[in-house]
């Protein structure tokens, strides 16, 4: 529905204490692109993004226009946008202002979109209970304990759930971008605005850009115990009974408390190290992928071929060629 004589939709983006800059006036241009794209098309009555910067106000309950691309008609934004954040989550300052705001807004009608740590913004509507919704892998742990509610999902880049659209990673808001001129404007638009950006339209996955992260600070000396071993060892050996056996424990017990302090099963758990350290190899090597495949313990090439994709979205191959640094 078009609010102004040309204007398809309005976006709000919220510039939060410590959001991203880059993000804010990185999507401002990217829309206004995509109507330049737009008229471009040569339609006498080509559609544009109306593109508004909400602040809180001053007293901290409400919230405030800062920028409006087409002034003068009143607001009514279709989407509203919470871009990362330059701290850690768990920096992050209350804004209560801008969480009852957009609450009310989305009952209204506006759809809300967070970009990385503006998951967490998001997730102090309560709208996200019970969804799907993305965030930077690194943050995927906090979102999920401190919104137990939410079913976080950071394998792809871009979780469209219709009235609320998360997006992954610190730079992801050019996927959410292009997603969303792609649902106002077209996928011709969009496809022309990306070519010009020279950016890849959505689709992309986190998969390839995150690594293992082991829990080491859990307070479980007996799994430690363990978790040192396997990575000493790359789990070449991670039958439960050996490892039971080492960390002093009978299997049922020991499988409870490993699950508990890593939040995976052994199997998967030495998966995720032979995983890592093939990863480091094709980046660093360049060593055949059947010899890689064999130093970290598997014997068939093949299997370890579908482990390897399926854990990070890649293929050995083609990894190699995206993050490979060897000459």
């Amino acid at each position: 529905m078009t609010t102004g004589k040309g204007i398809i939709a309005e976006i709000g983006l919220l510039a939060y204490p410590d959001a991203q800059l880059a993000a804010v006036y990185g999507l401002t241009d990217l829309f206004r692109i995509a109507g330049e794209q737009s008229r471009a098309s040569g339609e006498p009555d080509a559609a544009v993004i109306r593109v508004s910067h909400w602040r809180q106000a001053a007293d901290g309950a409400g919230v405030e226009c800062a920028y409006d691309s087409h002034p003068g008609s009143p607001h009514k934004p279709s989407h509203l946008i919470a871009p990362p954040s330059l701290i850690m989550p768990d920096k992050m300052q209350p804004m209560r202002g801008f969480v009852s705001w957009m609450t009310e807004r989305h009952a209204a009608g506006t759809t809300l979109c967070s970009v990385c740590a503006g998951a967490f913004l998001l997730g102090e509507t309560g709208l996200l209970a019970g969804r799907e919704a993305t965030t930077h892998w690194a943050f995927a742990e906090a979102l999920a304990q401190r919104f137990p509610a939410i079913r976080v999902d950071t394998g792809r880049m871009v979780i469209d759930d219709g009235d609320i659209i998360t997006a992954g990673g610190i730079l992801a808001w050019t996927d959410l971008g292009l997603t969303l001129v792609e649902r106002l404007l077209g996928p011709s638009v969009m496809l022309e605005t990306a070519r010009f950006l020279l950016i890849d339209p959505p689709g992309r996955t986190q998969l390839p850009y995150s690594h293992f992260v082991q829990k080491l600070d859990h307070g479980d000396a007996a799994i430690l115990r363990v978790q040192h071993w396997l990575q000493a060892t790359l789990g070449k050996d991670h039958g439960v009974p050996a490892l039971a056996a080492r960390a002093g424990l009978e299997e049922r017990t020991f499988l409870r408390r490993f699950r508990k302090a890593t939040g995976l099963r052994p199997t998967e758990y030495a998966q995720q190290v032979r995983i890592a350290k093939a990863r480091e190899a094709l980046e660093l090597s360049r060593r055949p992928v059947a010899q890689i495949a064999w130093e970290v313990g598997y014997g068939d090439a093949s299997a370890f071929r579908k482990l390897f994709q399926r854990v990070t979205g890649l293929a050995p191959a083609d990894y190699r060629r995206r993050f490979g640094v060897a000459g």
